[in-house]
């Protein structure tokens, strides 16, 4: 399973709906079933974001699946970030040009018998 983060701001229907209902999005998730997905953590935060999920998916299918049941749900428009392990980042190496079958040049193979100012 891949893990993503859904970053979440309330539309103008999902500010009323929480104001009418402080917990909306806690109740609303807390019964979100989805093959495939699962929502590990909610958090409100400041800034450009109101809500931060962590979830855990199968695929970018049921994670798509499970944000846009969410969206509906809560009034929350949301943007779906696959996370990718920073350890899994430090394991790639870049390849060496001499592991090559076939190595680039980086000068030309020939010189010049004649160039200008050889006269």
């Amino acid at each position: 399973m891949s893990l993503y983060f859904l970053l979440g701001s309330l539309t103008h229907d999902g500010q009323r709906m929480l104001h009418s209902d402080p917990n909306l999005i806690v109740a609303r998730t807390r019964d979100l079933i989805l093959p495939g997905a699962e929502i590990l953590g909610q958090y409100a935060v400041l800034g450009r974001y109101d809500f931060v999920m962590m979830v855990e998916a199968d695929d970018n299918d049921a994670v798509a699946r499970l944000s846009l049941e969410l969206g509906m749900r809560t009034g929350l428009h949301l943007e779906t970030l696959p996370a990718i392990p920073i350890g899994f980042m430090g394991d790639m190496t870049t390849p060496d040009p001499s592991d090559q079958a076939e190595s680039v040049g980086l000068t030309p193979d020939f010189t010049p018998e004649e160039g200008p100012g050889d006269e």
